[in-house]
Order: C-alpha cells, then sequence, then structure tokens
C-alpha cells in the first residue's frame, strides 16, 4: 500500500470517538457504517436524539437501526428530519407516492441495485440519502446483505497526481444505463446530467470520487478512449478494495438510512429463489458542486 493510501486510511480510523449522550453507537468497521440503539423510531425522537443521529450519520455514511416497529407514517415522519420527501419516480401505480416497495418474488431472476452503485445520479439533483425498512428477509435465515462503500476514502486512497488530474473534469450520468433491458414506463422521460467528477459533500466540504457504473457513461473533456479507460479504473475501485466498505446483514424490522451523495451500495442478490420485502423513503438532495 502506498504512503498515501496509508496516510488517508488513518486521518480515518484515529479519529477521537463522538461523546454520545442520548444514543449509542457501535460502528461496523472503523471506515463506515455504525448500528445505533436507544432509539425507538416509532415514537417522536427529541432534538438532541436527532442531531446526535445527524452527528453519527455525517461521521459514518450508513446507520443501521434495529428492532424497530414502524409505520409507514412512522419511516416517513422520521426521513422528514432530514429533509423533505422525495417522491418516487417514475411513480407507483398506486400506494404511497413516497414509500418504493423493495419486493423480491421467488421467480425473479435478478433485482434492483444487485451492482455497485448510488441511487439516481443522472438527476441534476440527486437525492440526499434513503432510509430503507426491511421487514421480510430470505426464508434460509441468510443472503441479502447490502454493502456500502465510502466515496470520499476512494478519493483519497488515489495518488495526489491522479487527484488534480480528476479535479477538473466532469461525467456525464445517463439514466439510459441503469434502464438497459428494461421498459420505462410511457412517457416517463429519462435524465441524462453532468456532474463533476470530484464533487464535495454539501454539509462537511469533504471530497467525493462520483462516478458508478450504474449511471456514469463519459468523461467529455477526454477522448472516448481515454474517457472508457479512466472510467473502468475509477469503476474497479470499489470492488476491488474490501477496506472500502462495510456489509449490512439484514434481519426483520431492520432500518439502514444512508448518505447517497458520499456512499455507493449494492445489493446482493444471493438468495434465490426466496423472497424479501422492504420499504424506501428517500430525501431530497440538491446540485453537486465541485
Amino acid at each position: 500500500m502506498e504512503q498515501y493510501e496509508l496516510e488517508a486510511i488513518e486521518r480515518l480510523t484515529t479519529r477521537t470517538p463522538r461523546d454520545y449522550r442520548t444514543i449509542e453507537v457501535r460502528t461496523l468497521t472503523p471506515i463506515i457504517g455504525a448500528e445505533v440503539s436507544g432509539v425507538d423510531l416509532s415514537q417522536r425522537l427529541s432534538d438532541e436524539q436527532l442531531d446526535e443521529i445527524r452527528t453519527a450519520f455525517l461521521d459514518h455514511h450508513v446507520l443501521v437501526f434495529r428492532d424497530q416497529i414502524i409505520s409507514q407514517e412512522d419511516h416517513k415522519r422520521f426521513a422528514g428530519h432530514f429533509g423533505e420527501l422525495r417522491p418516487v419516480n417514475p411513480p407507483p401505480p398506486q400506494g404511497d407516492p413516497y414509500v418504493l416497495e423493495i419486493s423480491t418474488s421467488a421467480e425473479a431472476a435478478n433485482v434492483a441495485g444487485n451492482g455497485w452503485h448510488a441511487d439516481g445520479t443522472d438527476d441534476a439533483e440527486p437525492s440526499l440519502g434513503s432510509m430503507l425498512y426491511i421487514t421480510r428477509i430470505p426464508e434460509a435465515g441468510s443472503g441479502g446483505d447490502t454493502l456500502f462503500a465510502n466515496m470520499h476514502l476512494a478519493y483519497d486512497m488515489l495518488s495526489p497526481a491522479m487527484r488534480q488530474f480528476l479535479d477538473g473534469l466532469t461525467a456525464i450520468h445517463d439514466g439510459h444505463i441503469a434502464w438497459r433491458g428494461h421498459t420505462p414506463p410511457e412517457g416517463y422521460v429519462i435524465p441524462r446530467t453532468e456532474h463533476p467528477l470530484v464533487v464535495r459533500h454539501p454539509e462537511t466540504d469533504r471530497k467525493i470520487l462520483y462516478v458508478n457504473p450504474a449511471y456514469t457513461e463519459s468523461i467529455p473533456q477526454l477522448s472516448a478512449d481515454e474517457s472508457r479507460a479512466l472510467l473502468d479504473m475509477l469503476f474497479r475501485m470499489v470492488p476491488n478494495r474490501a477496506l472500502l466498505s462495510c456489509r449490512v446483514h439484514w434481519t426483520p424490522n431492520t432500518l439502514v438510512f444512508w448518505d447517497n451523495r458520499c456512499v455507493q451500495h449494492h445489493a446482493t442478490y444471493d438468495y434465490y429463489p426466496h423472497t424479501r420485502y422492504g420499504q424506501r423513503v428517500a430525501i431530497n438532495g440538491g446540485p453537486l458542486k465541485g
């Protein structure tokens, strides 16, 4: 491992732990993810609890809340503390317009999210984050874990020369890539947006490597061959560097809240022909700046 990579990791792993008063926070890895206990999401939380959850969210990027028995209204209320709720797009044919059902049938050949990505980066203003609440896990009792990767660290582990080069580039994010092999609903306009290749987190100002294979098509400042070679190299970082990621094992009635701005995730589909069910509520974000 190169010295600049070690220094990037040490900046994360040697930071002083927070002193929480109203919640308990246990890290999943020193790099990303934490389990939060001491809160009941079916109840209204105090301002101090919410402030501490926000702090943990910005520190760990992925928060896991287990053994939560909540209604759709509880789910939406909790998400609403962090921003305006984001309507499902394309909208569901029936049901709550802010609740996306995540349901895998026994006949499914594949599932949405089975590959590294961030949600909706083809949008002009991608989501701040998502809260996924899983109530039914595969009947086998295992499988269906979700992996989350820290894209702050992915950027920091690049060489100084590569970071300097990427800072001046943009990337085209095209929703047609994610829809490949599927038919979008009639009348749905698939987004296509240009974002900085390296963006800054709007709350922490930390830099984020902002490309993913589900949406990122090309780098317009480069030739087609150069763009493809560079993107393929950047895409390989997440699956090839396990230390960037944590793995969340789902248990019934678990809610996971992740920061879609600085995290990629991968919903592993390793439980065929079993089923899984949950509901997701997303939170609006803002424009991305380099």
